[in-house]
């Protein structure tokens, strides 16, 4: 700086503050030969010289005052060099030569000489200009130097939409004074002589300064000293002009116009800056709070959908068999109410969950964020690994519930069929083992001996038909243990009880014989056709039991093929009872030959045949109840074939609508893999079409509904096959499933090529010639490309990545960027995302460390009050929040350090 103190101790003041003007280079070019309206071979017009001298010593004073002087005589206080070096170097922030310290004529013209050398210095031609004109006092001369050092350090770097530095700064006048009306600026002289002008440009800067609408054209005056003395007190631009010098003089000084015109420029340059640093991070803010609300949703989501599978799986692998098919036909119904209410919401809440994840990792790529990565354990990984244990023991839990009524049904059947034999067999056994052990046979006659012997014969015969029983019942009971039925120990009880008897009815039968056969020897008649009769009556007696008990036995068939065996059977059983008759009609014959003879022999029998009980009233009796359950055999026989019919009615319903289910929802997977690969038209089109599609596909739930219907008919009939179709309900719900997922992923997929496309300014054309090249290469339409099929890609779109040095180091840098996982493929989101890096810029780390740079008036560090002052209060107060205290050895208190705020967003930046 100027050593003015040296020079001339009658001014004392501070050292310099810095610039205020433009200290770049640049070529000046001759300013004073584009003014047409300064003539330097005469004089001013005294009211222009007049304006600028007022002007030119204010401006001067306004950059003076940081060094702590002023001038009051523009011609003269310039004459001995001194203040006007100090001038240029406060406005240019640049020191100057040191200045030589006499007071003779030499030294000041050396003096203004170096301060005409450092203007010229910066592409200013001086035209007529002297040093000597300057220390004469020529205020012609003077006032020509201070506007040509106006022009330089003040207009010539204003510059709006390329234009030079006048039409630039009235074209900023233009702008800023369109909305207000009575305002035309036009010039630098007409357009500001009512004063509107002034107050416009402050009015639109700080409107709160100016009650714009109570100013009247018809009061210059009033107009000029109001936006004067605002502009002096609020703004601190220094009072230039005089309001009656403007008012009285027919064409303002154009030049003090400018001058003064400039400084409401420069006044309001900064707060532009800071308004346009303002709206970027605001920007900035709203789409992080806006990811950061995604991010939210997506864990709450996440989380609520991860604890509904915590709670459900353990319901479905719960395997605690109940005791009655009844409890366990609840259980199915709670699983069927579950397939058809619980499950679909969360199948779409898990898509959904899926595409806005999708959709946050695309706006966060698109704005240069970081990733998102999903809290421990709520990883879209996370939720396909518990969906898959899910559905994993959801398939498990049908079957078990299936098996387990099977089982139930199977055992009560043979809990009803062992009570049955049981109850016939205990029937039989009453009474035996009194009979067996009566000793009649001590007091009996010869012939009663003999008839006794017959008797025990009898029963014998009688006593092993029963083997089978017996065996038959014990082998139900060990069934019923194997199958774990619950009432197994009466069973097993029941069961005992009738083998030890069985044991001890053939102890007793076989002492009975010994005892008989000892006295055998003294018996020599007996009544053969008693005993005849006693013989075919026991065994058809039998078999009229059994054939009763087989009529009356329980039947569970699940097919048609089945209940027609039955029914075959039956019908063969039908076809013996003519036989069966005549065996009847047979022994009663031999009856009633007995007593014919015994009356032709005047025989007096004694009554009741002594070798059986088995009566002609008991087989008449037994013989007519056969005869009734043939006709209810047949009856039930012909239900349960038209139940089963019904049934098979219900699988060729089932198969036919699945037949037509599963085909489709094949068919239409492979038209959206089709569709997903070709693409044709705008991505808009493309969106169109896929939600198009995907109505088509939704308004064909109404089938599946009555698929599932039918299903239901199918599983209350407690149908497990159907040999007429290969679809199952499960592979149509899973195929289902899978066909909204994919159609919803996929329309997902061109949302997010069109968010790419907007938030890149990519144009359709280049979308298309994307997405053209990236198929043509995709060979197996596989949605990726390797390493040579995207190297070809790149070679069409006209990257040199050929096979040389040069060509391999820029490919391997390109595969870094598309494929940082190194998988070996590429895909199309990627190669989007690759694309549109190469042709569009976006918002980045440095341009948001730049902008909180401009609000912290170029300091490292910003105070909360800045930011509230410049930001709306809820981004202020994000901001503050995600600051960290500044730690520079330059800090304040309240120092908040806006880097670390930009390194959350961005990660590291290279500022």
């Amino acid at each position: 700086m100027v050593d003015y103190h040296a020079a001339n101790q009658s001014y004392q003041y501070g050292p310099s503050s810095g610039s205020n003007g433009a200290g770049g280079g640049g070529s000046m070019g001759d300013y004073m030969a584009q003014e047409d309206d300064w003539d330097r071979d005469l004089l001013l017009d005294p009211a222009w010289e007049k304006q600028q001298r007022k002007t030119f010593t204010a401006w001067c004073n306004s950059h003076l005052r940081k060094a702590g002087t002023q001038i009051e005589n523009i011609d003269e206080d310039f004459r001995d060099g001194l203040k006007l070096m100090l001038l240029l170097e406060v406005i240019s922030g640049e020191r100057l030569p040191k200045p030589e310290r006499g007071k003779m004529r030499v030294h000041k013209i050396n003096n203004v000489n170096k301060a005409l050398d450092f203007i010229a210095s910066k592409g200013v031609k001086l035209v007529s200009i002297g040093a000597e004109e300057i220390v004469d006092g020529n205020a012609k001369m003077t006032l020509g130097m201070i506007w040509t050092i106006i022009l330089r350090f003040a207009i010539q770097d204003i510059s709006v939409e390329e234009t030079s530095a006048k039409e630039g700064l009235l074209l900023w006048c233009q702008r800023k004074t369109a909305p207000y009306k009575n305002v035309n600026v036009q010039n630098f002289h007409i357009s500001w002589k009512d004063g509107l002008a002034f107050n416009a440009l402050i009015h639109r800067h700080r409107p709160e300064l100016i009650e714009y609408d109570k100013l009247r054209k018809d009061d210059p005056v009033t107009n000029l000293n109001n936006a004067f003395e605002v502009a002096e007190k609020y703004l601190d631009i220094p009072k230039m002009l005089d309001a009656e010098d403007i008012v009285n003089t027919a064409r303002p000084d154009e030049k003090a116009i400018m001058t003064y015109v400039s400084s409401f420029y420069h006044a309001f340059s900064g707060a532009q800056k800071a308004e346009t640093a303002a709206n970027r991070i605001c920007k900035v803010l709203a789409v992080n709070q806006e990811n950061e609300h995604l991010m939210e949703d997506y864990e709450r989501l996440a989380s609520d959908l991860l604890e509904w599978i915590r709670r459900t799986i353990p319901w479905l692998e719960d395997r605690v068999p109940q005791k009655t098919i009844q409890e366990m036909q609840q259980k199915l119904e709670d699983f069927r109410d579950y397939r058809r209410v619980h499950k679909p919401p969360k199948v779409q809440e898990k898509c959904q969950l899926e595409i806005n994840f999708n959709t946050l990792q695309t706006k966060l790529r698109l704005s240069n964020r970081p990733a998102f990565m999903p809290s421990e354990g709520r990883m879209v990984s996370d939720i396909n690994n518990g969906w898959q244990h899910l559905e994993q023991a959801e398939k498990g839990y049908e079957e078990w519930l299936l098996n387990e009524i099977r089982r139930l049904e199977r055992l009560d059947h043979l809990a009803e069929k062992f009570r049955q034999k049981a109850s016939i067999h205990e029937a039989w056994t009453d009474g035996k083992e009194a009979m067996l052990k009566h000793r009649d046979y001590e007091t009996a006659t010869l012939s009663d001996i003999k008839a006794l012997i017959r008797k025990h014969e009898a029963f014998e015969s009688d006593l092993a038909a029963h083997q089978d029983r017996v065996e038959q019942i014990a082998a139900i009971a060990q069934e019923l243990n194997e199958l774990d039925y619950y009432d197994s120990h009466n069973v097993n009880t029941r069961c005992q009880k009738i083998c030890d008897q069985w044991d001890a009815l053939g102890s007793l039968t076989h002492s009975r014989r010994e005892a008989l056969e000892k006295t055998e020897k003294q018996l020599e008649t007996i009544d053969q056709l008693h005993l005849e009769y006693a013989k075919r009556a026991a065994p058809f007696n039998n078999w009229m039991e059994s054939a009763m008990e087989d009529l009356q036995d329980m039947f569970i068939v699940h097919t048609i093929e089945e209940i027609e065996g039955l029914i075959s059977a039956h019908d063969q059983f039908k076809s013996t009872l003519p036989d069966a008759d005549r065996e009847r009609e047979a022994i009663l014959a031999i009856h009633k030959e007995a007593q014919r003879i015994a009356e032709s022999n005047h025989i007096k029998l004694s009554g009741s045949n002594p070798y059986t009980t088995v009566t002609p009233q008991i087989i008449n009796s037994k013989w007519e109840k056969v005869q009734q359950l043939v006709p209810k055999r047949d009856h039930a026989l012909l239900e349960e074939q038209s139940k089963q019919q019904s049934n098979e009615h219900l699988r060729r319903q089932f198969a036919s609508q699945a037949n037509i289910v599963g085909p489709w929802i094949q068919t239409k997977m492979e038209e959206i893999g089709r569709i997903s690969i070709e693409m044709n038209g705008t991505l808009e089109d493309q969106l169109s079409h896929l939600k198009q599609y995907e109505r088509s596909i939704v308004d064909y739930k109404p089938n599946l509904d009555l698929l599932e219907q039918q299903h239901q008919l199918i599983q209350e009939a407690l149908i497990f096959d159907n040999k007429h179709t290969n679809y199952t309900m499960e592979h149509i719900r899973v195929g289902w499933e899978q066909l909204l997922t994919t159609i919803a992923r996929t329309i997902n997929e061109v949302e997010n090529q069109i968010l790419t496309r907007d938030a890149k300014g990519i144009s359709q054309e280049q979308m298309q010639e994307f997405r053209a090249s990236f198929n043509h290469f995709d060979k197996e339409h596989g949605g990726a490309l390797g390493p040579e099929e995207f190297k070809a890609c790149l070679i069409s779109l006209g990257y040199d990545v050929e096979n040389d040095r040069q060509g391999d180091a820029e490919f391997n840098r390109i595969m870094s960027v598309v494929d940082p996982n190194h998988s070996g493929l590429v895909t199309f989101q990627a190669f989007i995302d690759f694309m549109s890096r190469e042709t569009t810029d976006t918002d980045t780390a440095d341009q948001v460390i730049a902008s909180f740079k401009v609000l912290a008036g170029d300091k490292n560090f910003i105070t909360a009050e800045e930011l509230r002052r410049e930001l709306p209060h809820d981004q202020a107060e994000y901001c503050i929040a995600r600051m960290a205290p500044y730690q520079g050895p330059d800090a304040v208190p309240g120092a908040l350090d806006y880097k670390s705020f930009s390194t959350a967003l961005y990660g590291e930046s290279d500022l």
